[in-house]
């Protein structure tokens, strides 16, 4: 990989490679954009076959969370950080606490979380280096656990999709497919049934499985059965790339909207189901419900400040919807066209008042 040829072509600011001997510190820290504020991603750990692979895996997750950050309103911008090594057997606590001073080095411009590999735990030792953390332990002012935030954005933000496709936002009657039912999909199972949708579920988990049927009457079925069920939404909450070529014509929903990442496994399954009529929710604003919970650590937790932000995704996917009808494009590329205008009005906000202060300037002298 051209390193800068590639940070050139995606606009990207920083690139930050911290190593520490001793503990076995390999880390990558990428920060896309920062028109909004700082940069807010977390900290994944990984065996990755090669450096090189961990690079183009910190720049590709840095780049989501610019997106992400700023369909969901909030003044953050995008990075992420990959630390190279088994999070089964490799961490201890000097990596994190010397991590930690590397992001206190950055001086805010990089805040960091929990991630694919990291924990609470993990967080709490960057912590103690440095504030520029978020997800630590409720003890320290944490917003804890984000599951059910994560389930109650994409509650709302599967409302507002309804609403678009039946013409109410109302799932009371209407069938909901699960497919997998880990903490967040749990959480949104219950906010459906007290609501009175009608719930399909399936997982690789049997127990997983059995739990949602014993607590909420859910219909089980086989792990490729769930996209052919008949329903009126399809909720992906388990693996991405489950919008494929091979379940794309099985589909029977009106409506697709869940928890998991990355849903599209290329863009143009996302041109595909919109040629057939399918309201498609897109991942990145739908469930973006737990890092709009631990930004408001930023501020000093408030849970109920925290909830009313994630009911916002509503109107998000609402904006979506109508950004999707009015450039008469599908809504995966009108979210995309959302985050941009948003930082396209920054970018502009801040060019201007720098020409009107050297203007200002001019004319003193």
């Amino acid at each position: 990989m051209e390193i800068f040829k590639y940070m050139e072509q995606y606009d990207y600011e920083q690139l930050v490679f911290c190593q520490d001997k001793q503990p076995g510190l390999k880390a990558i820290i990428a920060i896309h954009d920062t028109t909004l504020g700082p940069a807010l991603g977390g900290t994944r750990m990984w065996t990755y076959e090669s450096e090189a692979a961990a690079i183009e895996d910190a720049l590709r997750l840095a780049k989501g969370m610019t997106y992400k950050n700023a369909a969901a309103g909030l003044n953050l911008g995008g990075g992420k950080t990959v630390i190279i090594g088994d999070p089964r057997k490799d961490k201890n606590e000097e990596m994190f606490r010397a991590f930690g001073r590397y992001i206190q080095g950055l001086n805010g411009r990089y805040i960091t979380a929990e991630d694919v590999g990291t924990t609470v735990a993990d967080m709490d030792l960057i912590h103690e280096e440095t504030d520029y953390v978020t997800g630590i332990s409720p003890a320290f002012g944490s917003s804890g656990n984000p599951s059910p935030v994560t389930a109650y954005g994409v509650y709302r933000g599967m409302k507002a999709a309804a609403k678009e496709a039946f013409g109410t936002d109302s799932l009371e009657g209407k069938v909901v497919a699960i497919q997998g039912v880990g903490n967040v999909a749990y959480n949104l199972c219950k906010h459906l049934h007290e609501e009175g949708a009608q719930l399909i579920v399936t997982d690789i988990n049997k127990e997983a499985v059995m739990r949602a049927v014993e607590d909420f009457g859910a219909k089980a079925v086989e792990i490729n059965e769930i996209y052919s069920v008949d329903c009126d939404i399809y909720a992906p909450c388990a693996l991405g790339a489950t919008i494929n070529d091979d379940t794309i014509p099985q589909l029977k929903a009106k409506v697709i909207a869940g928890a998991a990442n990355n849903q599209l496994k290329e863009t143009r399954h996302g041109d595909t189901i919109h040629e057939m009529g399918i309201v498609y929710a897109p991942d990145y604003v739908i469930n973006a419900g737990g890092v709009i919970n631990v930004a408001d650590e930023l501020y000093g937790y408030n849970s109920e400040r925290a909830l009313k932000k994630v009911e916002g995704i509503y109107s998000n996917i609402e904006r979506v919807i109508e950004i999707a009808k009015r450039d008469r494009i599908p809504t995966y590329v009108a979210a995309d066209r959302l985050a941009e205008e948003r930082i396209e009005r920054m970018r502009n906000s801040r060019s201007q008042f720098l020409q009107n202060g050297q203007h200002i300037l001019s004319r003193r002298k």
